[in-house]
């Protein structure tokens, strides 16, 4: 039996000043801004866009095709998807079935959350475990699966 055996790391990332990543992460063919910062156990994978000050928590997977804002906090296992089965399985390489995400400045997701391909505008905390399955245009706070406004964030 043959295994391929590839090695977790950093390959072609464009990377700001003092960016950290924590070993074990995988992160490949991104771009990411001035003070990020990246927890262990995380993949971020090509054409993804992490803007200044943001902090990627431990357990997460950040897809291709994400652009995530400045000054942002993903927490603990969040998951990002890009393929949404439009044809009832896996687009299985086919990018052009694939969807993408922007999540603008100041967005705060809790663990575990799961975003599928949507927009969220400056200015939102999404609630740990909530499945945001479509756009958010109001800043305010978002729980729940799927996720719905709760309230507008105190001042």
């Amino acid at each position: 039996m043959a295994i391929e055996l590839r090695q977790v790391g950093l390959k072609n990332v464009t990377a700001g000043e003092r960016v950290v990543v924590v070993e074990p992460s995988n992160v490949y063919g991104c771009s990411l801004g001035n003070d990020v910062f990246v927890g262990p156990f995380v993949e971020i994978q090509k054409s993804v866009t992490i803007g200044a000050r943001t902090r990627v928590q431990s357990h997460s997977f950040i897809c291709e095709f994400v652009d995530i804002g400045c000054d942002c906090f993903v927490g603990h296992g969040v998951m990002f998807i890009n393929d949404l089965f439009a044809k009832g399985g896996p687009a299985r390489g086919d990018k052009t079935l694939w969807k993408s995400t922007r999540i603008g400045d100041r967005v705060s997701i809790g663990s575990n959350a799961t975003i599928l391909p949507v927009r969220i505008c400056d200015d939102v905390v999404i609630g740990a475990g909530a499945t945001v399955t479509r756009d958010i245009d109001q800043p305010g706070i978002y729980v729940g699966n799927p996720a719905r406004f709760l309230r507008k964030i105190d001042d």
